[in-house]
């Protein structure tokens, strides 16, 4: 079985919501959560934090997280991790992203569990949601798949156009086999990515292909302050069903 590590990239600065990282839920940090939820990953051997902010460093530190430093130079996520896993030794890389504070240990597994096979070589999560009016929601990344449950498109349009009952909802954590990652940052930002602000999609316009796997489990990721006090409502209710 292939090893696999989980890498969390983490920035201060961000147009929508500058901090965000480090912004409280429940009274503790934003990647925090992230980070204690990914730890929990049975098939990850080990989990690190990329950033390269030193208010995020101290405060990952300060809770027990290993950090790698990066450079302030990279315009996505994927690029961040695709620097700090370059000098480690494990075939498998989950990218787990920061504003994911209701992410369950066992998606993560079951991208791992997908890339142990030969001809995939990166893969990603998608979830039923059948709430429509978070269709036109920029916030909230469509993606719609072929037959053989392969990506065909990320967007922050409404795709399809008329969905009957439900739309495919993207979450974003991402897992790749060790050289397409490595290959990633060498590839030159895409018109598509650079169109939609989707990094997913210099994999597509490259001609790779990304394995999409459903999970049912309810998440919501941290864009806008707003989206705190209903992450901080989920998780109230996880806690109180355990």
């Amino acid at each position: 079985m292939r090893s696999a590590i989980g890498i969390i990239p983490a920035r201060y600065s961000s147009k929508r919501f500058p901090g965000k990282a480090l912004a409280l839920i429940n009274g503790r940090p934003l990647i925090e959560h992230v980070y204690q939820r990914a730890q929990k990953a049975h098939s990850l051997e080990q989990v690190i934090i990329a950033t390269d902010d030193e208010r995020i460093s101290r405060k990952c530190r300060s809770f027990g997280a290993k950090v790698r430093m990066t450079s302030s130079d990279h315009t996505t996520g994927t690029e961040r991790v695709s620097e700090a896993a370059e000098n480690l030794d494990f075939p498998i890389i989950i990218s787990i992203q920061g504003d994911e504070p209701l992410v369950n240990p066992s998606m993560i597994d079951s991208l791992v569990k997908t890339l142990q096979q030969e001809k995939i070589i990166m893969g990603t999560l998608r979830q039923k949601n059948r709430n429509l009016r978070y269709l036109n929601d920029e916030n909230i990344v469509k993606i719609v798949i072929d037959s053989d449950e392969n990506a065909l498109y990320f967007s922050r349009a409404p795709i399809p156009f008329s969905p009957s009952s439900f739309f495919w909802h993207h979450i974003g954590i991402y897992g790749f086999k060790k050289e397409l990652l490595i290959k990633y940052k060498k590839l030159p930002p895409s018109f598509l990515e650079k169109s939609e602000n989707l990094e997913q999609l210099r994999v597509l316009e490259n001609g790779y292909k990304i394995k999409t796997i459903e999970t049912k489990y309810p998440t919501l990721s941290v864009n806008i302050p707003e989206d705190i006090p209903q992450v901080e409502k989920i998780m109230n209710r996880q806690k109180n069903h355990e």
